[in-house]
């Protein structure tokens, strides 16, 4: 029996601090940076979290080719 627990720090959580600071990546280089600290996290647990961001509002993915996606953050007017 194998016990889950939660994550100190979320994955959609990391997702974005890691674009803050290393600005747009292809999908390839973001899920090799997050598998250093969500390692069990597979790509489908990625793609839902990308979605999720991307209906919030928080991020924008473009097809580069194919196969290749561009995960960018979107920058919130100032006023």
């Amino acid at each position: 029996m194998s016990t889950k627990t939660w994550k100190p720090h979320p994955l959609h959580t990391t997702i974005v601090e890691l674009l803050e600071r290393k600005g747009p990546l292809t999908d390839i280089e973001l899920y090799e940076l997050l598998k250093e600290t969500h390692g069990e996290s597979g790509f489908g647990d990625l793609n839902k979290t990308l979605m999720r961001l991307e209906i919030q509002g928080k991020l924008y993915v473009s097809t580069r080719t194919k196969g290749k996606r561009k995960v960018e953050l979107i920058e919130a007017k100032k006023l």
